[in-house]
This record gives C-alpha cells, sequence and structure tokens, in this order.
C-alpha cells in the first residue's frame, strides 16, 4: 500500500583510500559547469557505494541535474563508516562544486568536514541521514524515520495477534536514520502490553554479523515472534540467521528497504514485509532544493517523502515501482 507522506513518512544504509565514481554504475549526467544560470556542479557523496537505496537516489540525483543542465559527479565510501567518508568529503571540498548533496554517516563525525564544505560556500543539502547541527545545510530531505519503525511493528502485530518477544537488529549508534527507526518501533512496542521488546542489536553493516546476531537470538529466547532489520544488510542477515536456527515460518521478519535481495526474500516468504522508502525522490527533490539555494531563492528547511509497505500480495503489482535499482 502506498502511504501519503503527509500521513506517514518513512526511510537507510552500509572512501576506502579509493574513491569509488558512481554513474548509477558511472560517474555523471550531462551538462556544462559554468554556474549562474544553468550548469552546476553538484557532487553526491554516499552513505555507501554499491547499495541500491544509494544507487536510486542517484538515478533520481542524475534525471533531475539534467533537466537543469547541471553535471554530477558521485562517490562512496566502501563502508558506512565516517573514518571512510571523510577522506571523500575533504576532496569534494577541495574540488569546489556548487552544491554538496551527502548522507552523512555519523550525525558528530561528519559535522567538521561538511561544516568546512559550507564555510567554502558549497551549497549544502543533506539527504537521508543528517547531523546533530544541521543548521549549516539549506535542507533536509529523509523519510519519517520513527513513523517507519512505527509501520514496521503494526506489520509484526498484524501477523502476530496474540503478542510475544521482538528483536532490533540494526547497523550502529550514532546513525540518525537508522537509530529513529529503533525508536519508532521501540516506542510502539513499549504500547502493546501484549508485545515485549528483547532489545536493539547492532550488526555493524555486516549481513553475516546479523545473522550471528539472530541465531544467537533465537537460542536464547525462542519465543521471539517477531524481528525488525533497521536496512536491508540487517533484514538479508536476518533472514539467514532465521533459516540458520530452523524457525521459518514462526518468526516474522519486517526489513527496511527494497533492493533486488530484500525482494527475493520477501518472494520466498523469509521476510514477511519491506518498509521501502523514496530514494529517487529525496534525489530529485536535494536537487531541485541545491539549485534553489544556487539562484537565491527559498528552500525548504526540511522535506520527508513516503513510503510503500511491500508484501508478497503487491509485490508484483502496485507495489512493483518501489523496489530499489541496482543501475539507471
Amino acid at each position: 500500500m502506498q502511504w501519503n507522506n503527509k500521513v506517514l513518512a518513512f526511510a537507510t544504509l552500509g572512501a576506502a583510500a579509493t574513491l569509488v565514481l558512481a554513474g548509477c554504475s558511472g560517474g555523471s549526467s550531462s551538462g556544462s559547469a559554468s554556474g549562474g544560470d544553468g550548469g552546476y556542479k553538484i557532487a553526491f557523496v554516499q552513505g555507501v557505494a554499491g547499495d541500491e537505496f544509494y544507487i536510486s537516489m542517484q538515478c533520481g540525483i542524475q534525471d533531475e541535474a539534467a533537466k537543469e543542465g547541471a553535471t554530477v559527479t558521485t562517490q562512496g565510501p566502501e563502508k558506512f563508516d565516517p573514518t571512510l567518508q571523510k577522506p571523500i568529503v575533504d576532496a569534494v571540498v577541495a574540488s569546489k562544486p556548487d552544491a554538496l548533496l551527502i548522507a552523512p554517516t555519523d550525525v558528530s563525525a561528519m559535522q567538521a568536514p561538511i561544516a568546512a564544505a559550507e564555510a567554502a560556500g558549497i551549497k549544502v543539502v543533506l539527504v537521508d541521514t543528517t547531523l546533530e547541527d544541521p543548521s549549516g545545510a539549506v535542507s533536509q530531505i529523509s523519510s519519517d524515520n520513527e513513523g517507519g519503525g512505527a509501520a514496521a511493528f503494526k506489520a509484526i502485530q498484524d501477523a502476530n495477534p496474540n503478542g510475544g518477544k521482538v528483536l532490533v537488529v540494526s547497523v550502529d549508534p550514532g546513525i540518525s536514520t537508522t537509530d529513529a527507526r529503533a525508536k519508532g518501533f521501540e516506542d510502539a512496542v513499549a504500547e502493546d502490553s501484549k508485545f515485549e521488546s528483547v532489545g536493539v542489536q547492532y550488526s555493524h553493516n555486516e549481513p553475516s554479523t546479523a545473522a550471528e546476531i539472530v541465531t544467537a537470538a533465537l537460542q536464547k529466547d525462542p519465543d521471539i515472534v517477531g524481528i525488525f532489520a533497521a536496512n536491508l544488510f540487517a533484514a538479508e542477515g536476518s533472514a539467514t540467521g532465521v533459516q540458520q536456527a530452523g524457525k521459518q515460518g514462526q518468526v516474522t521478519i519486517v526489513g527496511f528497504d527494497a533492493g533486488p535481495a530484500q525482494v527475493k526474500a520477501l518472494e520466498a516468504g523469509t521476510v514477511q514485509a519491506l518498509v521501502a522508502q523514496e530514494p529517487a525522490t529525496i534525489g530529485s527533490d536535494g536537487v531541485k532544493q541545491a539549485i534553489a539555494a544556487l539562484k537565491g531563492e527559498a528552500t525548504e528547511e526540511k522535506i520527508q517523502t513516503g513510503f510503500t509497505i511491500l508484501t508478497k500480495d503487491n509485490i508484483n503489482g502496485d507495489g512493483k515501482d518501489a523496489v530499489y535499482k541496482s543501475s539507471c
């Protein structure tokens, strides 16, 4: 089902010494780079390279930038890690683009590198994730992550009307989006006395670690009825963990994001529902806000996008267009 972003809106995640240049597989969109009335240079720094969420966002960025005659370069760290993202941002600042669209990999560690971009006169738009102090950015664009966590619990609630224990598998503390998803889920659990949370555990964006967490949790609490996986890698690993524990059909897994691997898991029945964000919309809105700022026009401080709950019932119908892209 598609949720209107005025009702509920939702939101993901994972330089090495080598910078990864993408173009939804390659590097930049067409357009001159003269600035002024068009031809602006836009840099997009992903949270992690190769993630279908950020690839889909890049597609939205490139499509919108093409309409403006702007040039886009995309770079991303090999892992969702501020120590890997910072050198990329430093290099971007040195290249002096007109605007920077970035998904900060940590709310505090990326504050100074992004502030340096702002001090250099680069218009910054925060996409997906944010900072402890986002005041220097011209706009913040993301899903309503707390709402997304609450919706994930609702899916588990519907599948398990008698209640039971539930687990959250997140990424790392200090990531604004996944922290908010876990909070939204945990707050919703606390409102239903039939359910008990066994807590939040962190997979560090590694599917194998998520699988280990789930396998161990099911050994300790075999009566767990639901798992909320806060991003696509957590969902992938959680599904593996449930299979390894021989609990297929007994544990409801709700994943956040809808990459091809997650959709396969949904179709196979190892994951029962997915909360799909609108990364392409986040990207296109980011370009619109950056261009507006460059032209001296008004910008929106915060924008929240919608989401789609994907199930076996709608994945090949109304929900098909919500699946993330592997390339543009």
